[in-house]
């Protein structure tokens, strides 16, 4: 078993101005395929009973270190450029715009609580949206390249939209200012693809 760096469905300038094209391609080209290229290394030594990164992901404390790293990095990246593209709807619709308003108070109370995840994550991390093992919705943060699919983790559920707040996303264009990288995230959600994934989650 080998992963692969997944394909972009969309150019690497396709986000500017609110991500430039330049951070895209190191930031997939480079730093995730680095992560699929660790994972991989890993897996040639400690080789896995699971056959999937959710799997993996799911058991990580029964593996070494290179797995929560590596495998978590491919895993959150992955899902990073499924949820992100070129210009769609800013809000969500259907199903999950009812679950964003029942669960966390409506969307503007929901981008506060996102952005304030990424905010107050110190150092390198994620904001999540995930869905939670009772089926609500819920908003959290994890540091590294972990995330709440992980055993490990302190916040559990399925993550549905993810934000990338290592500085390698943002430093390029926005420097230390994180907050207006966060802004711009809203920019550029694929909420389409969010909904499907809650759907999924919820099924």
């Amino acid at each position: 078993m080998a992963f692969e760096l997944p394909k972009l469905t969309y150019a690497y300038n396709a986000l500017e101005p609110h991500i430039d094209a330049k951070t895209m391609e190191i930031h997939h080209s480079k730093h995730h395929q680095a992560y699929v290229t660790n994972l991989n290394t890993a897996l040639s030594a400690t080789p896995s009973e699971h056959n999937t990164i959710e799997a993996i992901c799911q058991n990580i404390s029964k593996y070494p270190a290179a797995f929560r790293n590596n495998g978590g990095g491919h895993y959150n990246h992955s899902l990073f450029w499924d949820v992100i593209g070129p210009q769609f709807d800013l809000k969500p619709s259907g199903a999950l715009a009812d679950a964003i308003n029942n669960d966390l108070g409506g969307f503007e109370a929901f981008k506060t609580a996102f952005t304030q995840a990424g905010a107050t994550r110190f150092g390198s991390g994620w904001a999540w949206l995930c869905v939670k093992p009772d089926g609500k919705l819920c908003v959290c943060s994890t540091p590294n390249q972990d995330n709440p699919l992980m055993d490990i983790a302190e916040c559990k559920g399925i993550p549905i939209l993810g934000m990338d707040v290592w500085e390698h996303a943002y430093y390029l264009l926005y420097q230390n200012r994180r907050p207006d990288y966060m802004n711009a995230f809203f920019n550029v959600i694929n909420w389409k693809n969010v909904e499907s994934r809650y759907v999924k989650a919820k099924n």
